[in-house]
């Protein structure tokens, strides 16, 4: 199991001390808010402030809308359908196609999250990061109210890099905010897991004058025994924060937080068990013409606002005496999020809190998918950066994608094969922006792919074999307006965000090439598919296609087989040629493919990965007239070297070597940056003078480090075009 020990700590707090200066300008701290069924229009710039203007009533959000006013509101973000999919995307960068948890499937709690996934916690700890969990985690414990038990090792938040824990393993469990009990870490010695359960309640906290009194109301006589859990999870995070800052500013240690509320979530009465829990609406006349459902939700969403507030100001003032010297705040990365969109019931009817959009937490709908997101980070998202502070932005960004942003940012190495894409270049201005083309969604048989402006929803049918648009598409009833439809829908989410208008009919050609997109997604399979892992294990120059050359994989977890997946590549492997060299004489398909070995893909071959090519350090690509392709890029990365002529059918970002032959050009299908080196390789003769092209591209950006490039007694001055890269002979 993948857990921290003590030894490791003291190592770490020794590294950070000696190199103090470098992380902690360079490296944010990272403060992560997470809500559970908050719907898109449930904060200030997404509605709530045009309410209030409007004289209607409305949530009190003040801290969130704080963080809008100095951060960045991103108006296309989006979660899942649903919350168990929403964490394990969130955890693991793979969308609903490839994620373990697909669906709210009653299983995941025993097998959501695998050894092999590697999760937030997991890269920022390795990374040098302090790690830190509060709220929902909902996998790997059982459902019991009186006695959990742990079920599953793999898939605990401390058994993928989460250091101080306080969390609920269950979600059924956590459909109650006064559960008896909560997990927590560090642990006493020998707990399974590295967990310990222990009673949920505030007594640590009680006449504590370390602890804002609101919203927890912790001090009031009538406050329940068994807390309020949402007040424990923000107390905790609360002292991480504090006690995180502090070393933070004396040994540039950076700290990963994340704060995962049950609230907004059902059921909404147990607020009213708190005493006060209606004081922030006591002069708000429209409060008491509310139905008491929408007054219960008004009351979480501002109670959990408060808490968020308290830790927004403990970045301002770690130790709380007044003096913000000691504040992180400038370089504390602070992004929240809700997991899904808003459910049926009162709260979005009477306060709009989905925002007008079509749909609710369950449907493949805008409603149901796109959720509130702002990012703050006064060092890096200013009045005058790219990215400016106090804007709305209609970046398209998803949750997957925040596992390969933290890791760009920590410095880490991102995970092969990711459906997610970082955002550091777009929230630190430094650096080309990645395009991650389209997001996909499931949803009770249904499914989605956003591209750009518009989304297809495929219909719950059967749909093989029958062209979009089909008539012997079986009808089906939409969840949000019950009126029968089998065909595809297609919607202009620039024009028509409500998704009132289906303009499929009069785009057949978009709707084939999306739906064909989108089954290449995995969407199809069964409830439980996911990627698998594997490396390479076969002799030197042994076929790429043979399935002995391969590791096998198998999931299994208390004598159970969940998984078990071997034979040649397929592509949904997220695979690495760690080491040796694999020949590749036929075609191979993969999601993910990492090579730091070497790699000769030879006449007549492709080789596909279908999210990611990367050519680590010290790897070797060698095309020997073969092709590779991608639907996003190769990544040559530092130390790397892609050798050789033949096609490269995606982007090309190379910070490596590229050692091109003379003979023959590398035809890039795809825009080139680049940024390594050029070297040449094989034979050909150039006359004084004459230029050569040794690399085509869509369109090239960046240089080569070098000018001129010698080879065979000769040297070579480098030349560019938009679209080519030649060598003229001195």
């Amino acid at each position: 199991m993948k857990q921290t020990n003590g030894i490791l700590a003291c190592l770490l707090a020794v590294f950070f001390i000696a190199t103090k200066t470098s992380f902690a300008a360079e490296r944010p701290n990272i403060l992560y808010l997470y809500v559970d069924d908050m719907g898109w229009g449930s904060i200030g710039p997404n509605g709530q402030v045009d309410r209030k203007a409007q004289g209607e009533p409305y949530v009190l959000t003040p801290n969130l809308d704080r963080l809008a006013e100095f951060g960045v509101n991103f108006r296309r973000g989006y979660g899942c359908t649903v919350c168990s999919p929403s964490r394990s995307s969130q955890q693991t960068g793979f969308h609903q196609g490839y994620t373990f948890a697909d669906r709210n499937d009653p299983n995941n709690a025993k097998k959501a999250i695998r050894a092999e996934d590697l999760t937030m916690g997991d890269v920022l700890a390795k990374a040098g990061y302090a790690t830190g969990y509060w709220g929902k985690w909902g996998y790997g414990g059982s459902k019991d109210q009186k006695n959990p038990t742990i079920d599953n090792l793999q898939t605990l938040p401390t058994s993928h890099g989460y250091q101080f824990v306080v969390a609920e393993l269950h979600h059924v469990r956590a459909h109650t905010f006064f559960q008896p009990t909560l997990w927590n870490a560090p642990a006493i010695p020998g707990a399974r897991g590295g967990l310990e359960l222990k009673p949920n309640s505030m007594a640590k906290y009680r006449n504590n004058k370390a602890y804002p009194d609101y919203p927890a109301s912790q001090n009031h006589p009538d406050y329940p025994e068994v807390a309020y859990c949402d007040d424990v999870y923000a107390f905790a995070s609360l002292d991480f924060v504090r006690q995180q800052a502090v070393r933070y500013n004396k040994t540039g240690q950076p700290f990963f937080g994340l704060f995962a509320a049950q609230i907004p979530h059902a059921p909404f009465n147990e607020i009213q068990k708190l005493p006060d829990w209606d004081q922030a609406y006591k002069d708000k006349p429209y409060f008491q013409n509310l139905s008491d459902q929408s007054k219960q939700w008004c009351a979480m969403v501002t109670r959990i606002d408060a808490h968020f507030g308290n830790l927004l100001d403990a970045l301002d003032d770690p130790n709380g005496d007044g003096d913000t010297s000691d504040s992180v705040a400038r370089n504390t990365l602070v992004v929240f999020q809700s997991d899904n969109g808003g459910p049926k019931g009162s709260s979005r009817e009477e306060l709009d809190a989905n925002g007008g959009l079509l749909g609710f937490k369950g449907s493949i709908y805008e409603g149901g998918i796109r959720v509130p997101t702002i990012m703050r980070w006064p060092a890096k998202i200013t009045k005058d950066s790219k990215l400016k502070a106090g804007s709305n932005t209609d970046l398209v960004m998803d949750c997957s994608d925040l596992l390969p942003t933290f890791c760009e940012l920590a410095g880490a190495t991102t995970p092969v094969g990711l459906s997610g894409v970082s955002l550091a270049p777009t929230l630190t201005g430094e650096g080309e922006q990645r395009i991650r083309e389209f997001l996909i969604h499931e949803a009770g048989g249904q499914a989605s792919i956003i591209r750009g402006r518009h989304k297809l929803i495929r219909p719950r049918a059967n749909t093989k074999g029958i062209k979009p648009g089909g008539k012997k598409i079986k009808a089906y009833r939409t969840a949000e307006t019950g009126k029968g439809s089998g065909k595809f829908q297609l919607y202009d989410l620039k024009d028509d965000p409500a998704e009132k208008n289906n303009i499929a009919p009069k785009h057949p050609q978009l709707v084939k090439k999306l739906n064909e997109l989108l089954t290449g997604e995995r969407v199809d399979e069964a409830v439980g598919f996911a990627n698998t892992y594997h490396s390479w294990q076969g002799p030197k120059d042994t076929s790429i296609a043979k399935a002995s050359s391969w590791s096998d994989y198998i999931y299994q977890n208390s004598g159970v087989t969940y998984m078990q997946e071997s034979g040649s590549p397929k592509a949904s492997w997220c695979a690495k040629i760690a080491q040796g060299s694999a020949l590749a004489d036929k075609d191979a398909a993969f999601l993910g493919l990492e090579i730091s070995g070497k790699l000769t893909v030879k006449s007549g071959a492709n080789v596909e990965a279908r999210n990611e090519l990367r050519v680590g350090d010290k790897g070797q690509l060698i095309l020997q007239g073969g092709s590779v392709e991608s639907l996003r890029w190769v990544d040559v990365q530092e130390g790397a070297v892609l050798a050789g002529h033949g096609v490269v059918n995606a982007a090309l970002y190379s910070k490596g070597t590229l050692a091109l032959s003379l003979g023959k050009p590398l035809v890039v299908k795809g825009p080139a940056q680049l940024s390594g080196k050029l070297s040449l390789i094989g034979q050909g003769k150039v006359k004084s003078s004459q230029s050569i092209t040794v690399l085509k591209a869509k369109l090239i950006s960046g240089r080569f480090v070098n000018n001129e490039v010698s080879f065979a007694g000769k040297s070579y001055t480098i030349g560019y075009t938009e679209t080519s890269i030649t060598l003229t002979a001195k």
